[in-house]
């Protein structure tokens, strides 16, 4: 049997994000961007886990949202606009996948980021369901 590989759900969310007219000005990455303090306006995407359903041939990754903005309202802002654009995802082609559906798992929460004093963040958890196209 051959090997199925899906391909990167974190950059497959950076990609659909950060091109997205409703986060101008917001840095999309999976990497803090150089000189990064927590006040910039900014989304982080991260892989969390998720499960493989191997008899449906289905991906099912968790990602992270961290949202940042000079404030809390503008953090909070960020991480709305995000949630909205992310929930569009479903029927995107990326690669050799399709985006069958996207889940919120946790909606954005106010998170302070104790690493960053300054930082102002909300924090998110979506699900995709990735099958191989």
């Amino acid at each position: 049997m051959a090997i199925l590989t899906f391909p990167d759900a974190e950059q497959l969310v950076v990609d659909f994000l950060k091109n997205r007219a409703e986060l101008t000005g917001v840095t999309v990455d999976s990497r803090p961007p150089a000189g990064f303090d927590g006040t910039q306006k900014v989304v982080l995407v991260s892989h969390m886990g998720g499960a493989w359903v191997d008899d449906q041939h289905l991906d099912q990754p968790l990602l992270d949202l961290e949202a940042y903005g000079p404030d809390k309202p503008t953090a909070h802002t960020v991480a709305l606009s995000a949630r909205a654009c992310v929930l569009e995802l479903a029927d995107t082609v990326y690669g050799s996948a399709i985006v069958v559906d996207v889940s919120e798992a946790d909606g954005p929460r106010w998170l302070p980021d104790y690493t960053r004093s300054a930082a102002n963040r909300y924090r998110s958890t979506i699900r995709l369901l990735l099958r191989l196209g």
